[in-house]
């Protein structure tokens, strides 16, 4: 026969169980996003720009660095959304590694509940979203606000999302950032 006690322990002990089993439980990995084959960095044909030049095709998400004649690396990129895309030239005129962050103005008023809470900026670091490195675009000496810099959603690579700067893997901007000096030729087509 149970007793009273046994029977108070037995049910405080059953209701527990379900607050430590989610503590033993395993615990989901993460999906580790994979970049699309196309968007690595790999050597291509290309013509028509001086070497030492970076052409941004907006249409077909790719970023390309003119190596030598007819010879470019290309990188996989994200760009900006419809109507967000710079065009033109540009010149690289400031580099920054982990570089700190703060939205816009324009970028608060249309989504100030997206962006507000980072008015201040953020930081550099793995949670900024210019990533590992950015590359500060010019005109006529005058920052453009825009940036190709690293990603905390690389996700976006291929896709027309961002506010108008050119994302990109943080390891290929990485790379990219050792082999652009300042005052490199953009041009976002």
């Amino acid at each position: 026969m149970l007793s009273r006690r046994a029977l108070i322990v037995g049910g405080l002990a059953a209701a527990a169980l379900p607050i430590a089993g989610p503590a033993f439980a395993k615990k989901k990995k993460k999906k580790q996003f994979k970049v699309a084959e196309k968007f690595k960095p790999q050597v291509v044909p290309f013509d028509g720009y001086d070497v030492g030049t970076l052409v941004v095709d907006t249409n077909a998400h790719f970023l390309y660095l003119i190596e030598s004649p007819g010879v470019a690396r290309r990188y996989g990129v994200g760009v900006g959304a419809a109507g967000r895309s710079l065009r033109g030239e540009a010149f690289v005129e400031r580099k920054a590694k982990w570089p700190s962050w703060r939205p816009t103005k324009n970028m608060i008023r249309r989504n100030p509940r997206k962006y507000r809470r980072y008015a201040k900026g953020v930081p550099g670091g793995p949670r900024n979203p210019l990533g590992a490195r950015a590359l500060y675009l010019y005109r006529g000496g005058r920052d453009t606000y825009y940036r190709i810099h690293g990603t905390t959603e690389p996700s976006s690579i291929g896709r027309s999302v961002s506010n108008g700067c050119i994302r990109m893997i943080n390891a290929h901007v990485k790379d990219l950032y050792e082999r652009v000096p300042m005052g490199t030729r953009v041009v976002i087509l």
